[in-house]
């Protein structure tokens, strides 16, 4: 049957269920004692096993199998939950999620893992992981399901005429050339002292070379473990060799899944009821359907180029004076709006999915720096737009790092400034107006002012005469100052300076901005601020001369006329006097040079922006009116235009250029 249709859904579904492990892996090890958590983590674990293996990705099955031994040992109370088995499923976790991602880009999800293999069977058989542990020569295992009804036949009745039933695990080394010769090798070995009843993978497999380094057999041999290992080391180019017998006791577990794919891999198509456990009632199942990106971007860029159209109607309805043309072009301006509002929500995503990796990443980050940091998400239901969630991700990992690492301290420091020795770091999320705010907030030290100011005067960032009357605002700003860090000591994890810097400018492309906020002894908190999408929004179109331009909205504080008069001069700069604040005129007749043709007046309109606590009063000679426009890329050619961040088409046909705020006021 052919398998790629069904190659998107057991992708997609796969990385579901991953995260769910993750998650559910996170939780089990803050209630080690929570069977359901386990029970939970198993059908994950079974059922990406039986997608794996009905999709032919023998690895994938293979490993969630070891998973699952180890799995069902701690749900029967055989094995404890601990760090050391933590880690080992998070790192099983690491090689499954690296093989659907090879699988992603077209590869065949084929990868070494047999070193996390061994600790999972040697955590399965209950030894410790010491290397003398997991290279015992022989352990103990049960006649498990990866053996058929034939296979498991031959094997008891084997076991009852005294032979041994060994499991038998080869790992050649990595830069072994012929490994199919190595394979024959060790086949022939082996036939002059048993029978070989199986192999994984398969023999056709092996002998193609269609396997990493590692390969299993199942031996049937009156010969004792020492004695076949012993032979198998004895072929040139063989790793390691891990050997177990299998006792011949049937392992009571849940059958695999169906090897019909429609079954077995779409769970989209077969949503089952579920009943609440708290009341009993049925929960009633939402109908869902799987739709590709791409095909959202194509229906959004249809949108835009009808949300162009309906401006341009917009014009000639105005022009002509036609009732019923009137009449039809409000109701179309009405049922394009509601459908925009409902492909909005369509590219809506929870931020959930770029924040429960978080947990995870924070875990492993605070053992490697022997730090006790606990992460609390609020807010991950809030939704953003699919193109910036998939731009947001990098940022948040610089930022958390950042707080692990500088802003946390260590346990014994914690204690004896009266903290509790595990600090806390909160990510928050929520929606104010048209935008989504993200939040950092750490409870560590805060930021060492002097120390800042120390750095960047190293660093020729700033003038000693500068670093005399700096505020705490602009001290917290030397922060993302290209190639500043305050690490003592280069690592992977700071003193690169690579960091809040590469964070800022990513933000700001995406149109939003971020500050920073400290309290010495207390914590720092970042806050980001982000547009919901990125493609249609709300603009103030203005006019120089004869040009259009277009200012977004969320950028404007107001809108203005001032006279001549009160224009100031300081420090060699035009500005005025705005609410009580000295605000720098910005002429934008200047700026872009456009040509003078109307004659000079005694009143200038201005727009005043803002960006975080920086102002500026935008010189222009016209304003036109608020508009709802489609953002246009200006292309590949025109990707450095100062302070123009796209176009729009509007409804008289005219193309209007839209204002960069930030780049003005900086």
């Amino acid at each position: 049957m052919e398998m790629t249709q069904y190659l998107d859904i057991f992708i997609e579904e796969s990385k579901e269920h991953l995260q769910s492990i993750n998650q559910q892996v996170l939780l089990l090890e803050k209630s080690p004692e929570e069977l359901t958590i386990v029970n939970e983590i198993f059908r994950s674990a079974h059922t990406l096993k039986g997608m794996s293996a009905t999709m032919g990705y023998e690895d994938l099955a293979n490993l969630t199998h070891c998973m699952e031994n180890v799995l069902d040992a701690i749900r029967n109370k055989k094995i404890n939950v601990t760090t050391d088995v933590l880690d080992v499923l998070f790192a099983s976790l690491d090689h499954l999620e690296a093989m659907v991602l090879t699988v992603s880009e077209g590869g065949s999800g084929k990868r070494d893992v047999s070193e996390t293999v061994l600790q999972l069977e040697a955590l399965e058989n209950g030894q410790t992981l010491h290397s003398n542990a997991i290279n015992k020569t022989s352990t103990e295992i049960t006649l498990s399901d990866s053996y058929d009804q034939y296979e498991r036949q031959i094997i008891l009745q084997s076991k009852e005429q005294g032979f041994h039933a060994y499991e038998v695990k080869i790992s050649l080394r990595k830069d072994c050339i012929l490994k199919a010769a190595r394979v024959y090798m060790i086949f022939e070995v082996l036939e002059q002292i048993g029978e070989i009843i199986k192999t994984l993978p398969s023999v056709e497999m092996l002998e193609q070379e269609q396997f990493d380094n590692h390969f299993e057999i199942s031996f049937l041999t009156k010969e004792k473990s020492e004695e076949v290992k012993e032979r198998i080391l004895k072929v040139s180019e063989v790793d390691h060799v891990f050997i177990s017998e299998i006792n011949g006791v049937e392992n009571q577990k849940e059958p695999i899944d169906s090897l019909d794919p429609k079954s077995a891999v779409s769970n989209v198509q077969k949503k089952e009821v579920t009943k609440d456990e708290s009341t009993g009632t049925q929960a009633s199942s939402n109908k869902t359907i799987r739709v590709n990106i791409e095909r959202l971007d194509q229906l959004m860029n249809l949108f835009e180029e009808l949300v162009i159209d309906r401006g341009r109607l917009e014009e000639i309805s105005k022009s002509l004076k036609n009732p019923d043309l009137n009449e039809t072009v409000e109701r179309m301006a009405r049922v394009s709006g509601d459908l925009q509002s409902i492909i909005l929500t369509m590219r809506m995503v929870p931020v959930e999915t770029v924040f429960n990796r978080f947990p995870r990443m924070v875990r492993g980050l605070s053992k490697d720096l022997q730090k006790k940091v606990n992460l609390e998400i609020i807010g991950a239901e809030t939704e953003l737009d699919r193109t910036v969630i998939d731009e947001i991700g990098d940022p948040l990992v610089h930022l958390l790092r950042n707080s692990i690492d500088h802003g946390i301290e260590m346990p014994s420091v914690r204690q004896s400034s009266g903290k509790d020795e595990t600090g806390t770091i909160y990510l928050r999320a929520y929606h104010s107006g048209n935008h989504v705010f993200i939040e950092i907030e750490d409870d560590g030290g805060g930021i060492n002012k002097q120390r800042v100011v120390e750095k960047a005067l190293e660093n020729g960032i700033i003038t000693k005469e500068m670093s005399e009357n700096l505020t705490d605002k602009q001290c917290f700003e030397l922060l993302f100052a290209s190639g500043f860090s305050t690490a003592e000591v280069i690592s992977d994890i700071s003193g690169r300076g690579v960091g809040l810097d590469v964070v800022k400018n990513k933000i700001e492309s995406l149109g939003g901005s971020i500050t920073v906020d400290s309290t010495p002894g207390y914590g720092t908190v970042f806050s980001i601020q982000l547009p919901l999408t990125l493609s249609i929004m709300s603009v103030m179109l203005i006019e120089v001369q004869k040009e259009k331009y277009a200012i977004p909205l969320s950028s404007i504080i107001e809108t203005a006329i001032i006279k001549k008069e009160e224009i100031l001069t300081a420090h060699n700069q035009k500005v005025i006097d705005f609410r009580g604040k000295v605000v720098p005129l910005v002429f934008l007749k200047e700026i872009f040079e456009v040509p003078s043709m109307l004659g000079e007046s005694s009143h200038l309109p201005v727009v005043v922006v803002k960006k975080g606590d920086k102002m500026a009063a935008l010189v222009v000679d016209s304003f036109i009116g608020q508009q709802e426009i489609v953002l246009k890329s200006l292309g590949e050619y025109l990707t450095s235009v100062f302070a123009i961040s796209g176009a729009t088409i509007l409804g008289d046909g005219q193309a209007a250029l839209i204002l960069d705020c930030n780049a003005l006021i900086k």
